[in-house]
């Protein structure tokens, strides 16, 4: 687990090694149920050809996205990347949110190499 505050919004982030899909929804499904108060948890995943994210209701390409961007210019697979937004009350637009995602996103996945 790595955390990362921006303008108040705390970002914590995940990475792990997986081999299913049916670990990625598990693996999602427990860090959901651990961050129960969390406004946003995004995810992304590299599996070989099946390749998914979500926004999970941030603005489109802002979340998702930047979490798979960082697994594929690590050319990493078999990679899931999940990062939870506590909302601080400040609107980070657009840049801002793809900068924190990725850096988020980023900080987790160095510690899978």
């Amino acid at each position: 687990m790595h955390e990362l505050i921006v303008k108040k919004s705390r970002f914590v982030a995940y990475a792990a090694k997986i081999s299913a899909e049916a670990e990625v929804k598990a693996y999602i499904a427990e860090i959901t149920r651990q961050h129960k108060k969390a406004r946003h948890t995004t995810f992304a995943y590299a599996l070989p050809n099946v390749v998914k994210y979500s926004d999970d209701g941030e603005p489109r390409g802002t979340a998702g996205l930047p979490l798979l961007t960082s697994i594929q210019r690590r050319n990493m697979e078999n990679t899931v990347v999940v990062v939870v937004r506590y909302f601080g009350g400040v609107l980070l637009g657009k840049g801002g949110l793809i900068r924190a995602y990725g850096k988020a996103a980023g900080m987790a996945l160095e510690a899978l190499l």
